[in-house]
């Protein structure tokens, strides 16, 4: 009878000491889209137009710590639109921050610093300028280098900005377009605001439907010296739509 006991506490005991089963290793979700490190300048667009084709997207959602922003991406613009797509869904947004901050000017995007880096080629854009497509407040571009450093305008493709501007006579926005505005980009600029001086000069691509108020408040962030935030405002950007 003790015996029996004794082999009954035994079995318990014996399984407690077998290895548990290994996990299975985790397998990152495979992201589809050409690879990032590959595309150069005379690659990006047929490829980039080929993914917006296959991968087609319309709205991102960009979440910060002062709150979120939801975009519209335009359709007329669709390298630009292919690009912002398919670094959103790659995750490489969200590697990168809010780098630099003017009050009343822009709110721009894109960029590390420290040990943080963007693990992609910097490959540029094609200006896609339409006339229809200005710098009115909430509107979403693409930054560049001068024109010193780059006659063909061509775009960088992770570095953002908002326009942030201010509300402008109808004769101030007319002499800063340096082109003939319509009446109703008179108009925007005057109830809403906006840059006019960006006109025909930068890409935009898209605009804020919701959350101007988030772009007004990164705009009212303290910076450094450089126009760096103090405080680090970090983005996650999901494509929603």
């Amino acid at each position: 009878m003790t015996r029996f006991a004794y082999l009954l506490l035994l079995l318990p005991l014996a399984a407690c000491n077998q290895s548990p089963p290994k996990a299975s290793a985790k397998v990152a979700p495979v992201i589809p889209g050409p690879d990032l490190a590959t595309l150069t300048d005379s690659a990006a667009p047929p490829a980039l137009l080929a993914y917006g084709r296959q991968y087609p997207g319309s709205e991102v959602l960009i979440k910060t710590r002062l709150g979120n922003i939801r975009v519209k991406l335009y359709d007329d613009t669709p390298i630009h639109k292919a690009n912002f797509l398919l670094l959103a869904r790659k995750g490489v947004f969200d590697e990168t921050m809010f780098n630099r901050v003017v009050k009343d000017f822009a709110v721009q995007g894109g960029q590390t610093y420290g040990a943080r880096t963007i693990r992609l080629k910097r490959y540029r854009l094609p200006p896609e300028i339409r006339p229809a497509h200005f710098h009115r407040k909430g509107a979403l571009g693409m930054a560049r280098y001068d024109d010193e450093q780059n006659p063909h305008r061509l775009s960088s493709n992770t570095d953002f900005y908002f326009v942030v501007g201010e509300k402008l006579a109808p004769n101030q926005s007319q002499a800063m377009a340096g082109r003939p505005l319509t009446p109703a980009q008179v108009k925007a600029y005057a109830t809403v605001g906006g840059v006019p001086s960006l006109d025909g000069q930068y890409t935009v691509f898209g605009e804020v439907i919701e959350g101007l108020d988030v772009v007004d408040k990164i705009a009212n962030e303290p910076v450094e010296s450089d126009k760096w935030p103090v405080h680090d405002i970090t983005m996650k950007v999901e494509v929603v739509k």
